[in-house]
Formats: C-alpha cells, structure tokens, sequence
C-alpha cells in the first residue's frame, strides 16, 4: 500500500483538488521536488532547562502547574489534556482546559482532601459527588484569563467539576467549549452514569458551570468535537479500536443540550472499506481520494451496554481505530473549510492517520444522497521521522495544522502546512509524557500546549506565519 509520503513523491499533480500539494520530511529535504525548500521553523535547539525544545527564536513561557493554587482557592487539577483559545474583550482570552482525572484522581484533584467535598461545597455545581461509598469525582475543567499580547495571565479557576477522565473536546463558534468524557469502563457503577458531552461557556467571570450532560450526543467514550460553523452540526470522535464517526444535529442551531439526532458515517460507495489500514485486514483505504458518505441513524444512545458502535457497526458505519482529536477549518491551499481529525494507531505502521470529512450542501438536511459529503484519508505518513501516534489537533489563523503526538518514547508537535509540507514546531524535553491540547490565539501569535504529566501548560511564541 502506498503512504501518502510516497503518493506525493511519486506525484506532483494531485487530482483531487489540492493542486500542487507536496509532503516534506521535517528536516527541509524535499522527498521529490528539490527545486523547492520545504517549509521548516528551524532545527530544534535543545532546552537548557530540559522541559521543551524549540526552534531558534522561539520561547516558551509557563503558565500553570498541576498542584498550583488558583485565585478561587482550588487547586490547579491534574493530567491537563485538551484545550482551546477564545477571544474576550481586548486582548483578553480565555483558555479553557480539561483535565483526565476522575473517580481514580483524589491524588491531583482541586481539593485539599479529594476523597470528599469540601464543606459548604454547592452539591448542585458537581456532577457526581460519589455515592455508595464512592468518593467524588474530580475531572473537569480549568480556565485560565490571560492577556495574548503579554502573556499575563489574569485569573485562573475551576469552572467544570465531577465529571470522569475530560480528554479532549472542542470550542462551539457561539463561544463555549464542549469537553468530553472517555471513561474506562462504561458498565461500572460508582455513582452517576458517565460518557457524556458537557459545555462550558468561555467566561471572564471565576466560577463554576452547572454540570449538564447532553445526553442526545450519545454516551461512550468520547474523545473530541468539531462544529460545522455553518450548520452548527457537531461531529464526534470515539477512542476505541473498533470505534466510529458521529455526527450530532441539534433540534436547534446552537443549544445542545436541547436534543437531537446521533448518527454514524457509512461510505455510500459500494465495495469493502476499513479505514485502519493494518496490515492483513481484508480492505485497505485509499489515499487521497474523497469517498461519498451517508449517515446512519442510531438508536438507545445511551448505551448501558456500551454497545453504540457495536449497533452502528453492524448497520454499515466505516470503522476507524484510536480517533481523537477534531478541528473544523482549512488547513490547505484550496481554502475548504473540512473537519480535520486524527486516528492515533490507524494506517499500516500503526502510527497513527489524519482525515479530512467535507460536509455537503445539505448536509443534515434529508436530501444528502443528492450531493454527499466526502471523507478523505489526508494523511498516513507510517515514519516516524515525520509522525508517531496523532492525538490533539488544531488549526492556526494561517492554516498550518498542529499535531501533538502520544507515544511511548519522546513525543512532538508536528505541523503540515498549507502546502502540505510535515514540519516539527517542538519535543518534549523533560520525559515520555504525551504533549495534549495544542491550540493557538485567536490573533495566532501563540500556541498553547500541555506536558500531561507532571501537568504543565505552555504559552509558545515566536515567528509564526
């Protein structure tokens, strides 16, 4: 099977509209088209201070530390993980963050005796305050105010709490952030079900969101979302191995927790299809080719048996393995805005895949079959030279595509740029923990990025373009 590194080496013209669309190694050497230099900020220089190294020019600034006490008095939670930027009055932003903790995370939870809740604490502002000999749950969200043109940071506070192991998420364009559940084990009961979608409004104000779960988006381990800014569609990832694509239609643009239809992707062309890629399954998926989606309806979305894409499996849906993070925009040449996501063990070396789903024109609006949305398989590259093991994304005002990588040796941000060209931005220094929640400033001057552990968050900056 041919990786997308190959394909354009051996290619220069790409059909499927990405015009002259190239791929480079991150070391500036062209694979193919040595006339011109790839894309590249530099080689990384290695960090005196051991904790991330980066290319000349570039610096970092720490802006919070897992154990930190914040200005409301909690504790900053553990295990920050996915993350986005929203624009405030000024140069203010917020950045809202999750943290994977959960019913196990009395050790790096916000408060001093995790194992409880503090007294006084407002019952109606945690999700799951434990039960049944259970102690709370302590996953959720962070907040931080900070200035984007002097890194300052503002405030900082807890605002989502009880919720179990918030991995990714993704912002709304009506300003919130929607963060998601990915628990261990589904079955188990401790106290409240868990598995859902939660959202966050991006604030100024310190304080906490009453906890809602938007049960009609599904229960199951959710990883990370994406909104079509034009229908407000929200599509969904799932991080399991046999896992499928969703997509959300509100009843209402806008007010999720207002209900509406599930449904999972099913490649309407006729043939066998698996998106993986591994070696020995019994189809492979093209590169660079958009196929005809349809949508499947899916019923009992919440899931007591954890069995939702079991259901949409055997109705036809298209199986991806490890998807994690999404992102809605244009990260390419043609300027179509397509929803970006990542499949982290995906493609024949396991190392990890990008697709792109082009919603259609009527998306969502019962005529599909009459102009489908496409997906594509954007990018398999199976070198580690070039990517290992894609989890958070995002996409800068000038089109680069961000890319953190979770292995189990040292771990990266990688970049494709407009061109298509692969670059590295940054290495983690200090150990083999996974870089998470890689976004960028509304006004793209910084990109923000957390070492999960020991929990530090990042504030990046330099010669962005």
């Amino acid at each position: 099977m041919k990786t997308r590194r190959t394909f354009l080496t051996q290619s220069v013209a790409v059909t499927t509209g990405f015009g002259a669309l190239k791929l480079f190694l991150s070391n500036g050497h062209a694979q193919g088209v040595a006339e011109e230099k790839a894309f590249s900020y530099g080689t990384l220089v290695e960090d005196p201070k051991g904790l991330l190294d980066l290319p000349k020019g570039f610096t970092y600034q720490i802006i919070s530390r897992t154990g930190d006490r914040m200005p409301d008095g909690y504790k900053v939670p553990g295990k920050p993980d996915g993350m986005a930027a929203f624009q405030l009055e000024g140069d203010l932003i917020a950045l809202i963050r999750n943290h994977e903790i959960g019913h196990s995370g009395f050790k790096t939870g916000p408060f001093e005796d995790n194992t409880k809740l503090p007294e006084g604490f407002d019952r109606e502002l945690i999700f799951d305050a434990g039960g049944n000999g259970a102690q709370p749950f302590v996953g959720g969200t962070t907040t931080i105010i900070l200035n984007q043109k002097t890194g300052e940071v503002v405030d900082e506070y807890l605002s989502l709490i009880g919720t179990d192991r918030n991995c990714a998420g993704g912002p709304t364009p009506w300003g919130s952030w929607v963060t998601c559940e990915e628990p261990a084990d589904l079955t188990t009961k401790w106290g409240k079900k868990h598995g859902y979608c939660f959202e966050v409004p991006a604030k100024r104000e310190a304080g906490l969101t009453k906890p809602v779960p938007i049960k009609e988006m599904g229960r199951f381990r959710h990883e990370a979302i994406a909104v079509d800014l034009v229908t407000g569609i929200v599509y969904l990832t799932e991080d399991r191995n046999d896992g499928v694509i969703y997509r959300f239609i509100p009843k209402v643009k806008g007010e999720l927790a207002g209900g509406g239809r599930l449904q999972a992707l099913k490649i309407a062309k006729k043939g066998k299809f698996d998106s993986r890629n591994w070696p020995g399954n019994e189809s492979t998926f093209p590169l660079v080719e958009r196929l005809p989606v349809e949508w499947i309806d899916l019923d009992n979305v919440e899931s007591p048996a954890d069995d939702l894409r079991i259901q949409a499996l055997q109705k036809g849906a298209l199986i991806f393995s490890r998807a994690e993070g999404m992102w809605y925009g244009s990260a390419d040449v043609v300027g179509e805005d397509s929803i970006y996501f990542a499949c982290t063990d995906g493609g024949e070396a396991h190392l990890g895949q990008i697709f792109r789903y082009f919603p259609g024109p009527n998306e969502g609006a019962g005529n599909e079959s009459e102009a489908p949305g496409h997906i594509e398989l954007y990018l398999e590259p199976n070198d580690t030279a070039l990517l290992k093991n894609a989890d958070n994304i995002t996409i800068s005002p000038s089109g680069h595509l961000f890319i953190c990588e979770d292995t189990k040796k040292a771990n990266h941000i990688r970049g494709v740029s407009e061109k298509g060209e692969m670059f590295t931005l940054a290495r983690n220094r200090l150990n083999d923990s996974e870089l998470a929640g890689v976004c960028v400033s509304p006004d793209g001057s910084t990109v923000y990025v957390n070492i999960q552990n020991p929990g530090i968050t990042f504030a990046i900056r330099g010669p962005f373009v």
